[in-house]
């Protein structure tokens, strides 16, 4: 295993430098997100710059992608080739791009479904769950669960409860739609929903919107920051 060359630090050390707990640096060890250590005479662990960098990386990667894609791309620049440690980083960055480009799509269709006027509701307007699945491109399946999580919640006809969707309903199933390609869970599409169709949910819609440009801003630093990290380890490795 190449290594840093650096000064010797011990477990507290890292933890310190790191911004982790001593107990948070062994289990970053054991999960091979830190090469293996080395130990002293008495069975103290040492670590390295190498290890550092590698614990630095792993936090703002956890940041940027989550953790558990996180210690695949440390692990990664350890065991493989730099090409495929860098193919894992460009795929991260490719999903952000996507995110940023769906969110751009989401405020674009939401403001201009929720100016879409409602008129006058004649029966030949209705949709069934199948045409509105098509219409929408998704399968009947997602419909019917985000009727039972309180999404969007059709008119039920005959015996049977047969689905029907009116234009309103179906306007709030293509922001539902637009808002979950964006990446919103349904917890808070479902504290949201009630406000858009009461026509009092423009604020908090642009809210969640804002937050969801914040988050994805604050990834895209993240990742910039592991990509100084990841640098200096690929570079290391490289001059060894």
């Amino acid at each position: 295993m190449k290594t840093l060359k650096s000064t010797v630090m011990r477990t507290v050390d890292v933890a310190r430098r790191a911004g982790y707990s001593v107990q948070q640096v062994r289990n970053l060890e054991r999960a091979g997100v830190l090469p293996p250590t080395k130990r002293t005479a008495s069975g103290y662990r040492t670590y390295e710059e190498v290890h550092l960098q590698s614990a630095l990386a792993y936090r703002a990667l956890a940041a940027g992608t989550g953790p558990v894609e996180a210690k695949r791309i440390v692990r990664a620049v350890h065991e493989r080739p730099a090409s495929e440690a860098l193919a894992l980083l460009d795929a991260v960055h490719a999903r952000l791009d996507r995110e940023r480009t769906d969110l751009a799509l989401a405020k674009e269709a939401a403001a201009a479904i929720r100016a879409e006027p409602i008129g006058e509701v004649r029966p030949s307007d209705a949709m069934s769950v199948s045409e509105l699945a098509a219409a929408l491109g998704v399968r009947p399946s997602t419909l019917r669960h985000w009727d039972a999580e309180g999404l969007v919640v059709p008119d039920r006809i005959s015996p049977r409860g047969t689905r029907r969707y009116s234009p309103a309903h179906t306007r709030d199933a293509r922001i539902v739609h637009q808002l979950r390609s964006a990446g919103y869970r349904i917890d808070p599409l479902r504290a949201l929903m009630p406000g858009l169709r009461r026509g009092h949910g423009a604020e908090d819609l642009g809210a969640a919107l804002a937050a969801r440009d914040a988050s994805i801003a604050a990834r895209s630093h993240a990742l910039l920051d592991a990509a100084v990290a990841l640098s200096a380890l690929l570079a290391a490795q490289k001059r060894d």
